[in-house]
């Protein structure tokens, strides 16, 4: 049976704490732009809130590349958490921790076995929508030319660009919102392929189980129909063989009489 290293530990153990990080993440992020009168102490907490949920998921990964046994080879599997990790790093700004953050939680997401793709498709959805609509609220609202004022707005722009429909009646005009649309409009195709593809997964495990079902079905009437043949070929020769034992009457052929003697 194969033994359990200190990396699958560690992750089993820091993988709930980490995903509820991860949602105080989420409510750090969204006070300060669902609540335009917040006052700047509330503000600046909610910023430090954000780089310790950051720092966290960076500290689980140096904690990983360290209980690793090959660590060339976690560094370039895991290429995705690494640039996650130092993204925010190169520019500080809210959108990066938040981009950081986003992928951080869905690769360890992705570990976990029990976790499935329908609950790990759903938690993408809405998440996606949730952080799209405060990230493009963020930005656009205070544009001159922008259309995306309240977090309604928001979130009926985010859903018609995850499903691609695009009415087009509310569009970002800033570079920064423009950039968001094409990152939630390609999640929105990613996540509608992995939707797709897991029911005609199930369709096709479907229709295995019936053909499986099917032959082992057609299996057995062939099994039973040659033993009815078999017991019929039986059935003929004991006839046979029942009629060879009954006495039969031979005829003979009649005696000629010897000739009157002279």
């Amino acid at each position: 049976m194969h033994e359990r290293t200190a990396q699958d530990r560690w992750e089993q153990w820091s993988q709930r704490p980490l995903l509820a990080l991860a949602v105080v993440f989420a409510v750090a992020y969204a006070v300060p732009i669902v609540d335009t009168s917040a006052g700047h102490a509330l503000t600046e907490a909610c910023t430090v809130v954000e780089w310790v949920v950051w720092g966290a998921f960076a500290v689980d990964y140096l904690v990983r590349l360290a209980l690793t046994a090959d660590r060339r080879r976690f560094v370039r599997t895991h290429w995705l958490d690494l640039c996650a990790v130092v993204l925010p790093l190169v520019q500080q700004l809210r959108l990066l921790r938040l981009v950081s953050t986003l992928l951080l939680v869905g690769r360890r997401a992705r570990m976990a076995t029990q976790i499935q793709v329908t609950t790990y498709v759903a938690g993408a959805v809405v998440g996606l929508l949730m952080f799209g609509s405060l990230a493009v609220l963020s930005v656009e609202r205070e544009s001159p030319d922008g259309n995306i004022r309240t977090l309604g707005d928001a979130l009926w722009w985010s859903f018609t660009t995850m499903t691609t429909v695009g009415y087009g009646d509310h569009a970002p005009t800033t570079g920064l919102g423009r950039m968001i649309a094409v990152g939630l409009m390609l999640s929105g195709i990613a996540l509608l392929g992995v939707v797709t593809a897991n029911i005609a997964a199930w369709f096709i495990e479907r229709f295995d189980k019936d053909d499986v079902e099917e032959r082992a079905q057609t299996e057995a009437i062939l099994a039973l129909t040659a033993e009815v043949r078999a017991l019929r070929a039986e059935v003929e020769a004991l006839k046979h063989r029942s009629h060879g034992a009954e006495p039969l009457t031979a005829t003979r052929s009649p005696v000629t009489p010897p000739p009157p003697a002279r």
